[in-house]
């Protein structure tokens, strides 16, 4: 991995952020919209500001060693924890842990592309969890497509649109193989499954491409897009990334919704309770 035709760069733009009101009328640009459509996934760079990441990933380390205490006091707590080992972590359902996740989840720069993009009509927030991983390690390419039932397949031969995927990059990853997203652009309108061999390894899989992108960058892409995650070969790799997925309004919630208190719901306000199922508000 590593040469120029297997390295996919975010090339379109976005003005930093901060807690000002932004226009966003024109987003996405009928040339993220078109891209978008063609290849599945949208790489926008420059979508946090430097403060924005440095606060999140102070954050995810919070978060993480709260999670870790738990476990090494084998208190129940009410989120997967999902750990690893010390060089490797994933967290999951996240929203709870600290307010800047939950701001994350209806972050008025990234609505506009997921109503354009998903479902115009209140779309749903569907899932989180976090990665943060350091160093090089072994592992094999994990290629999948997202949702239940395998990703979806239930409704082959062509998988529509259901989830709308968001990573945020808190890391540095302009250079390959520190465990960087690949994707298969295109692979989201594919009606064959790849042969085993083609989901053998991370140079098998025909067209693949590792992501590379700076800190502040955010990847939007299709639930039936082939991804995974890459060969994380070098020493000094490091890969701290947020995922949040959306849903329709009418889709069943995830068991993310059903894993949080009543405390955390009856916290939010009425414009967010709009991205959860009403039958969490009921009695």
């Amino acid at each position: 991995m590593g040469s120029a035709e297997r390295v996919s760069t975010g090339v379109r733009r976005w003005a930093t952020f901060g807690h000002e009101a932004v226009d966003v009328s024109a987003v996405p640009s009928a040339d993220e919209r078109y891209s978008f459509e063609t290849d599945g996934y949208l790489v926008v760079e420059s979508f946090l500001g430097s403060d924005h990441v440095a606060r999140l990933r102070a954050a995810l380390q919070r978060a993480i060693a709260r999670r870790r205490e738990l476990e090494r006091r084998g208190t129940p707590h009410f989120a997967r924890p999902g750990m690893e080992r010390t060089g490797s972590t994933r967290i999951f359902y996240l929203l709870a842990d600290d307010p800047l996740f939950l701001e994350l989840a209806d972050y008025p720069p990234v609505m506009p592309y997921i109503r354009a993009l998903l479902n115009q009509n209140e779309p749903h927030f569907h899932a989180s969890d976090a990665f943060w991983e350091e160093g090089a390690h072994a592992g094999p390419a994990r290629w999948h497509i997202d949702g239940p039932d395998h990703g979806f397949r239930n409704l082959r031969p062509r998988v529509p649109m259901l989830e709308l995927k968001i990573g945020y990059f808190l890391s540095d990853m302009t250079q390959p193989d520190q465990g960087n997203l690949m994707v298969v652009p295109g692979s989201h309108k594919t009606d064959v499954e790849p042969t085993a061999e083609a989901l053998s390894g991370f140079d098998t899989f025909p067209g693949a491409i590792q992501v590379c992108c700076p800190a502040g960058s955010c990847v939007i892409f299709h639930n039936a897009l082939w991804h995974t995650r890459g060969p994380a070969t070098r020493a000094d790799g490091r890969r701290i990334m947020l995922y949040y997925a959306y849903e329709h309004p009418w889709m069943i919630g995830s068991p993310e919704h059903t894993a949080y208190r009543r405390e955390f719901y009856a916290g939010l306000s009425g414009t967010r309770r709009k991205l959860f199922h009403d039958f969490l508000f009921r009695p």
